[in-house]
């Protein structure tokens, strides 16, 4: 089975020989015939499974018949680095087609999207809330649209999206084709699927388990040891690109630090980023200047780097669904990828249902030479170490304060 196979338009099977495609992924051969038919789809597929394409390749099929110059197409998306890298995929698969797609996303200047939505896109790629920021400004019609994808459905849930997912439904009041793609299912997303797709085809591919080209392996340490521990490995493994991920952004940001000042090249992705800043990490670490990106779990989608041998866990994730997706961005298109997860004793519960999930044990390493036992740094004294000068402040706004 090939692409050949789906009868696509000679504009769109350019694309797919430019991006090297041949042998479709089991989500594109499952989903992409009913989507061409016009029927309601639910995919369910682990992360990295090519479900990108699952859905913008019929797109384009049905939108280049037709071509009105009028926004015809939706995909939503819970990060504007998934929403970029949709945007890219769509406008590569349709580069010969003459049809455009524009990213919407906050952070960045509206009217710079106004002149994208102005030249004629019939496919934007859009986060909810800047979506809503048009369509009640008035320069985004959902008036014509006839496809809407609503991607990482489960993400969307987790970061509170759905009143807004809600919303924009409330402005598509005609007969349209729904799509929803999601690497899980939990009950929040169930009620959408009933309040949105009528008699759906479910594609499932598998289990809601991490790919089968992924080791997993469990580091017990110290909380206060894990940077240590984090450079010893690094120094001693062979590794193509790392992403670290921890649990806060300003952990991100002060593991990132440490990490240069050890002479890696590494770089952070957090929220207290600009998008030129967060762009700009992206794109080093995707062509290789960068070799280490430090992120929180706006990361865990939305990173399409092939070439990601380790992922590791600085900071155990808060539930199997996400350890899911953060493994997702390694051991990608049938290449091998290895998974480290540093460990607490608060993380036993964790480990627990992980495991469960796996339906195997965890294998538990440890780094030979390395000094577990190292004690933490003594609090008093890195009190002390503050700058003076911050308390003096205080101590004289105090007297200021008394003497009004």
């Amino acid at each position: 089975m090939n692409f050949e196979t789906f009868n696509f338009h000679p504009s769109i099977m350019a694309g797919v020989r430019a991006l090297g495609y041949t042998i479709p992924t089991p989500i594109q051969l499952q989903a992409i015939p009913p989507i061409t038919q016009g029927r309601d789809i639910i995919g369910l597929a682990q992360t990295g499974t090519g479900k990108t394409a699952a859905f913008a390749l019929p797109i384009l099929q049905h939108l280049r018949q037709n071509p009105r110059g009028c926004i015809r197409a939706l995909i939503i998306s819970p990060t504007r680095e998934l929403a970029e890298q949709t945007c890219e995929v769509i406008s590569k698969l349709g580069s010969k087609t003459g049809l455009q797609s524009v990213a919407i996303y906050g952070g960045v200047s509206m009217e710079q999207q106004n002149r994208g939505l102005r030249s004629g896109a019939e496919i934007i790629v859009a986060c909810p809330g800047r979506l809503l920021d048009h369509l009640w400004k008035g320069t985004i019609s959902l008036s014509e649209l006839e496809i809407l994808v609503i991607d990482e459905a489960d993400r969307m849930f987790d970061m509170g999206f759905l009143p807004d997912i809600r919303n924009i439904m409330g402005c598509i009041l005609h007969k349209h084709q729904p799509l929803l793609f999601s690497a899980t299912l939990p009950a929040g997303i169930r009620r959408l699927v009933r309040e949105t797709l009528h008699d759906p085809v479910t594609v499932q591919i598998g289990r809601t388990l991490p790919a089968k080209t992924v080791s997993h392996a469990l580091y017990p340490v110290q909380q206060h040891l894990k940077t240590t521990l984090l450079k010893e490995i690094l120094n001693g493994t062979k590794t193509d690109s790392v992403l670290v991920f921890t649990r806060t952004k300003h952990r991100a940001e002060r593991v990132a630090q440490q990490l240069v000042r050890a002479g890696y090249r590494v770089t952070s992705l957090q929220g207290n980023l600009s998008q030129n800043q967060r762009q700009a990490a992206l794109t080093g670490f995707r062509k290789g200047s960068i070799k280490i990106l430090v992120a929180t779990d706006i990361a865990a989608r939305g990173i399409d780097v092939l070439s990601i041998s380790h992922v590791i866990n600085y900071d155990m994730p808060e539930s199997t669904d996400d350890y899911i997706h953060r493994i997702g961005r390694t051991g990608r298109v049938d290449k091998n990828g290895e998974a480290l997860t540093f460990v607490t004793n608060a993380d036993a519960g964790k480990i627990r249902a992980l495991e469960q999930l796996l339906d195997a044990p965890l294998e538990r390493l440890t780094l030979q030479g390395f000094d577990y036992n190292r004690p933490a740094p003594d609090k008093e004294l890195r009190f002390s170490q503050r700058p003076r000068r911050r308390v003096v402040r205080r101590q004289e706004i105090g007297k200021q304060t008394a003497m009004k």
